[in-house]
């Protein structure tokens, strides 16, 4: 699991079950205190992440849209926006998994080209 002490994420830890690491198609960046991840169709474009099974799905989602500044009522004015979306596991198998995805503009943020936030903080 992911170094992150975060209250919200304590909050969930319970009910999150690890089933390993993939990626999806998405280009990250660096917005200074958190990263951004965004829909790309490039093939270059991946974004590598944690993937988890919830077992009490409404309760983590409801946690992780107040964490990501994701309102269902009104995604258009969300800070990220929450969708189902295709993952590439490491041992070779696909799923489809909630990501969050940022929805304002990127500004000066800094591309992370290998799209892992993990390595890029240890190499930052």
């Amino acid at each position: 699991m992911t170094p992150f002490n975060r209250p919200g994420r304590r909050q969930i830890d319970p009910h999150l079950h690890f089933k390993g690491r993939g990626t999806m198609a998405a280009a990250l960046f660096d917005l200074g205190t958190y990263p951004a991840a965004v829909p790309a169709d490039r093939e270059d474009a991946r974004v590598r992440g944690e993937v988890y099974e919830m077992a009490n799905p409404a309760a983590v989602l409801d946690v992780l849209d107040q964490i990501e500044g994701y309102t269902a009522q009104e995604p258009g004015t969300s800070l990220y926006t929450r969708r189902l979306t295709p993952v590439a596991l490491d041992d070779g198998g696909t799923i489809d998994a909630w990501a969050y995805f940022y929805n304002a503009p990127l500004g000066h943020a800094e591309p992370i080209p290998a799209g892992d936030y993990l390595e890029y903080l240890k190499a930052r």
